[in-house]
């Protein structure tokens, strides 16, 4: 979710300082498109709509440190987020020095394709 050139982020309270994309694991036999449905209304109590596929990110994951698959999409929300389910905080980034400690994922990944992309400004 990009809105006026900023990035929605969320952070989790087993790492409340630290800022990840909303989302989590597909369960056993749930697609991907079906573990972003249930993450978003999980963590934000809304759904996803125009969900296009934007990248795929192959990293560590910041809080378990083990290497991960992140598959990103480009969405647009239906209704206003709000955190719930194990969400700290959620906030909106640029990506640049904005007070916000972003995932390694995201900040070394996410963010140069969604500038490259035209959709952040740096």
């Amino acid at each position: 979710m990009v809105r006026d050139g900023r990035l929605l982020v969320v952070s989790k309270q087993a790492a409340p300082s630290i800022f990840n994309l909303p989302g989590g694991k597909p369960e056993p036999g749930e697609s991907l498109l079906g573990a972003l449905r249930r993450e978003l209304q999980e963590e934000l109590s809304v759904g996803p709509s125009d969900v296009t596929p934007f990248t795929v990110v192959e990293a560590l994951a910041a809080i378990e440190a083990v290497p991960m698959r992140m598959t990103v999409y480009l969405a647009e929300l239906d209704g206003v987020a709000s955190p719930g389910a194990e969400l700290a905080a959620m906030g909106w980034t640029s990506g640049r020095n904005d007070g916000i400690q972003l995932a390694p994922a995201v900040r070394d990944h996410v963010i140069p394709a969604l500038v490259d992309a035209g959709l952040l400004v740096h």
